[in-house]
């Protein structure tokens, strides 16, 4: 048993379960390194138990790939005995699952038996730098998280050839880029009427829904939040509605960074700020140049994306993404209403003045995404980083400074961080850096169908 002491949790889960009477299973929700969501399904006489003591997990969940297998690289696997951890619920994640039967769920964090949150845990790496922004800075980072997706002919995609889908209410299938189309969203009507139900059900603050830059693509956009935390929360279980919506009406939802060569691919758009404990805007600017903690910011930004890119493009498949005039950035550059820059300031009134950041792909894990960008706006005000000037016009015709381009640059970068090391810690770093190094290892040995259409009998 542990040896944490803690204040009884169960009062939380008690009072739901007396409120829900017909719940039987309980979804334990975490998420791993690579975004992936695993847990565990309790029975109802288990959860108040789950939340007084927590549940155990084995420590090599920690550092699964993206395919579900050990990594025993990482030396959290058989050098630890494979010994248990445990999923420590988060307060104010429990709800009902409204696409299962008599089903809840709740969002949990991995302790060790001590009560020390283990390092390798994406939330506790975001909680980690939220709070010495709070004790260095006395500042409250807000956020918001825009998400891109596709939704796709199941049949076609299970087979790995995915089609844009059929309409839901006739028998078009979209063909063209129909950027902000309203009839596609009108033909998927049906899918976005239980996904916004859903999200009502769930407390999800899911807002403005747009058909994106792709046959069958869209973005859902959920409202700022003064705790980051629960901010990413509410991305990964909107990622859970969008998919068993889909599921429901016989379509498959991804959120791979780029399912289709020839069409733009989905990113993962974070919007942040920072606010005092009044709940000012400390961004607030008319002219952006003049706000100086927010100049500061952008310019750690700068300093750390190249190092942060295995974080905001985490799997072979994120690298396809990143193309010249394609709403993808390819540089560490910022500008203020442009789309074509990586480090955004939105058009629209000074209180509301803030950084879109858009290089991260809609594969990428929201925790860790938030917590490389508040690492490196930390970095950027303490050390007082300078932006450079703003781009003007077309950024993907400027200089800027370098990014890795693909994976493994990327994991080399990540391998030499500097500012990331300072704020995730080096643990993190070789954990990671390892999990991703033989990912990719594993990913690249197994030839693939154009490895035989190109050198079969060419070479």
């Amino acid at each position: 048993m542990s040896t944490y002491v803690t204040p009884k949790r169960g009062a939380e889960a008690q009072a739901f379960l007396d409120a829900n009477p017909d719940i039987e299973s309980i979804q334990i929700v975490w998420t791993d390194l690579c975004g992936v969501i695993r847990g565990k399904v309790l029975r109802r006489d288990e959860v108040v138990p789950a939340w007084n003591d927590g549940r155990f997990f084995p420590i090599s969940a920690l550092v699964l790939d993206a395919t579900g297998q050990d990594v025993p690289e990482t030396g959290l696997v058989f050098d630890e005995g494979d010994r248990d951890l445990l999923l420590w619920p988060v307060p104010g994640t429990l709800h009902r699952v409204p696409w299962l039967e008599n089903t809840a769920q709740y969002v949990a964090a991995i302790h060790d038996l001590d009560g020390t949150p283990a390092y390798a845990d994406p939330r506790n790496a975001l909680e980690k730098i939220v709070k010495r922004f709070q004790a260095d800075l006395n500042m409250v980072p807000v956020g918001a998280i825009e998400l891109e997706f596709f939704l796709m002919d199941r049949a076609s995609a299970m087979a790995g050839k995915p089609i844009p889908p059929r309409s839901l209410i006739n028998e078009a299938r979209p063909q063209h880029y129909q950027a902000y189309y309203l009839q596609d969203t009108d033909d998927f009507g049906p899918f976005f009427k239980d996904l916004y139900h859903w999200c009502d059900l769930q407390g999800l603050p899911a807002k403005t829904l747009i058909s994106e830059y792709a046959p069958g693509q869209m973005e859902i956009v959920l409202r700022h939040r003064a705790d980051v935390l629960k901010a990413c929360d509410e991305a990964i279980m909107l990622k859970r509605v969008i998919k068993a919506a889909a599921e429901k009406h016989g379509l498959c939802a991804t959120f791979m960074a780029k399912p289709y060569a020839q069409w733009t691919g989905s990113g993962m758009h974070v919007h942040v700020s920072l606010g005092d404990d009044a709940g000012n805007n400390l961004f607030a600017a008319e002219n952006p140049a003049d706000n100086q903690l927010l100049m500061h910011a952008i310019g750690g930004l700068k300093a750390a994306m190249a190092e942060s890119m295995l974080i905001f493009a985490p799997n072979a498949n994120s690298y396809r993404r990143f193309r010249r005039n394609s709403y993808a950035p390819v540089a560490a550059n910022w500008g203020v209403n442009n789309r074509t820059v990586s480090l955004r300031i939105p058009a629209g009134a000074a209180k509301a003045c803030h950084i879109e950041h858009r290089p991260s792909g809609a594969d990428a894990n929201p925790y860790l995404v938030m917590a490389a960008i508040l690492a490196g706006m930390h970095y950027g005000i303490s050390e007082k980083e300078d932006p450079g000037n703003p781009v003007v016009g077309n950024g993907y015709e400027k200089r800027a400074k370098y990014i890795p381009g693909n994976w493994f640059d990327a994991i080399d970068a990540f391998w030499r961080a500097s500012i990331l090391k300072e704020y995730f810690g080096k643990e993190f770093v070789d954990t990671f850096c390892t999990l991703k190094e033989v990912e990719a290892d594993r990913f690249f040995a197994e030839p693939t169908v154009r490895d035989f259409e190109w050198y079969l009998r060419a070479v």
